[in-house]
């Protein structure tokens, strides 16, 4: 299974002392986290004063800062709308990409979807189709890009009050449309943990990072990326070891 390290996401830097903001401190995590367990790394590149950009100079910067260190990691890019308020904006952006990531994230919830999946496909950059709620997942099946994205990444929109449920019936609607593409599921804060073991016993992927969680398992406070990503392959390690029953314990079926 592949544990997908997310290493910084929109936190400020005051949220942790350990949060990789420059390309250097962002390869030095992905070295960590490849040793920890991971199989690749999602990264919001960072410009002048820490902000997240999808400027091409800085999001090279990064890319190559993590190649360089990690070679045949692959490495994946946000895409966010909310960093340049505007789909128009940001197509012109990532046009505007010359080192390119492996893959991107594209939440399905945002304006000029379609536009820029098909320019991130045109530059071969791979799509990684975020879905947060069950209209996004529904948006996704309608697309016309289902059969060329990578994966899907359904990640429950932060205080839902059941995320695994919801989890479930953003599954159940992708299945009952056929669609079979490979799975990676993650929550947010206090959603992380129970999402990822829910992942574990259901066989999908799992991603985990200070992005998702400045927590362990325990609740003590992750120390770095790294760590984050190592409790996660204990946890999945236990689960090949000892497979529950569906159904029984927190992270049972819904």
């Amino acid at each position: 299974m592949l544990i997908k390290a997310c290493l910084n996401g929109s936190r400020r830097q005051e949220e942790h002392e350990a949060l990789p903001l420059s390309p250097g401190a962002l390869a030095s995590d992905a070295i960590q986290c490849r040793q920890a367990g991971a199989g690749a790394v999602h990264i919001h590149a960072r410009g002048m004063g820490g902000h997240e950009t999808l400027e091409p100079d800085a999001c090279a910067a990064a890319i190559e800062a993590i190649r360089d260190r990690c070679p045949g990691l692959p490495v994946g890019l946000t895409t966010g709308l909310w960093i340049t308020g505007n789909s128009e904006r940001r197509l012109a952006l990532v046009e505007r990409w010359t080192v390119l990531p492996d893959f991107a994230s594209v939440n399905f919830s945002e304006a000029g979807t379609n536009e820029l999946c098909t320019l991130l496909l045109a530059k071969g950059i791979e799509i990684e189709a975020g879905l947060g709620s069950v209209a996004d997942a529904r948006a996704f099946v309608d697309s016309g890009f289902v059969e060329r994205c990578l994966r899907v990444l359904v990640e429950v929109e932060p205080g839902v009050p059941d995320p695994i449920r919801t989890a479930a019936i953003i599954g159940r609607v992708l299945e009952g449309s056929g669609i079979h593409l490979p799975r990676v599921q993650h929550g947010h804060d206090a959603a992380a943990w129970p999402l990822l073991e829910d992942a574990l016993v259901h066989g999908y992927d799992a991603r985990i990072g200070l992005e998702d969680t400045l927590l362990m398992p325990d609740g003590s406070r992750a120390p770095r990326n790294a760590d984050l990503v190592a409790a996660a392959a204990r946890l999945a390690s236990a689960v090949v070891m000892h497979p529950p029953t569906l159904g029984q314990g927190s992270v049972g079926a819904v």
